[in-house]
């Protein structure tokens, strides 16, 4: 992805999140130099991949297969007893994030405005091919037993409860959704089964300086 697109597609999504009455913290806003000169103790931020998440999944595509994420808060094992995590994704229209599951994490996927979430669901073989055997999911707390490949849609105010080895694929429809994440510590370099290889973080092409830094970018850009 080149960094252009990524400045505007963290500029669009800052003015759909303010849309929607939903605020960031002060520092989603620091511009790089702000990052590099700070005496405020970030290593919260830094070491547990807190802040801005773009990404197009390798695709070459962000609006056709790719996502929006910024992660509020995430605890770390080698640093903190924090045990969750909370995340805000903008899903586009008809945007695909490819058939995944998680290993360890169980997460809660919330509607949150907008338009309608698609979520396509399989249970996991010990292989890591896609079940066809029915899987149990819980509904905003209501227990449901569905076949394999069923797409659950979320309406605003609606969510999930996703176990891991679930895989599960999502899209919106009827226009752009705000979608919420509360789950146990998140973990994106280790955690995420992919059932088709892709790039969770993309390669960037610098052909401009970041509007705000990524969590991907700390390393390079500030430093650990």
């Amino acid at each position: 992805m080149k960094r252009s697109e990524i400045n505007q597609i963290e500029e669009q999504a800052g003015e759909f999140l303010r849309a929607h009455q939903f605020f960031l913290p002060p520092w989603a806003f620091w511009r790089p130099a702000e990052w590099r000169t700070t005496r405020e103790d970030i290593s919260e931020i830094q070491e547990n991949m807190l802040g801005w998440d773009v990404t197009d999944f390798g695709s070459g595509d962000f609006y056709r297969r790719g996502l929006f994420l910024f992660t509020l808060r995430n605890g770390n094992p080698k640093r903190d007893k924090k045990p969750y995590a909370e995340k805000i994704m903008i899903v586009e229209q008809d945007q695909e994030t490819p058939m995944h599951f998680h290993r360890v994490k169980m997460e809660d996927i919330i509607n949150r405005g907008g338009g309608n979430l698609v979520i396509e669901l399989y249970g996991s073989e010990a292989d890591g091919s896609l079940s066809e055997r029915p899987l149990a999911v819980s509904l905003d707390g209501i227990r449901r037993t569905v076949s394999a490949g069923t797409k659950v849609v979320l309406h605003p105010g609606e969510s999930i409860c996703l176990e891991p080895f679930m895989y599960h694929r999502f899209w919106a429809e009827g226009g752009r959704t705000l979608v919420g994440e509360v789950s146990v510590i998140n973990d994106d370099r280790t955690d995420n089964r992919f059932y088709e290889p892709v790039g969770r973080f993309p390669e960037i092409q610098e052909d401009t300086e970041p509007l705000y830094l990524l969590v991907n970018d700390y390393a390079s850009w500030i430093g650990l």
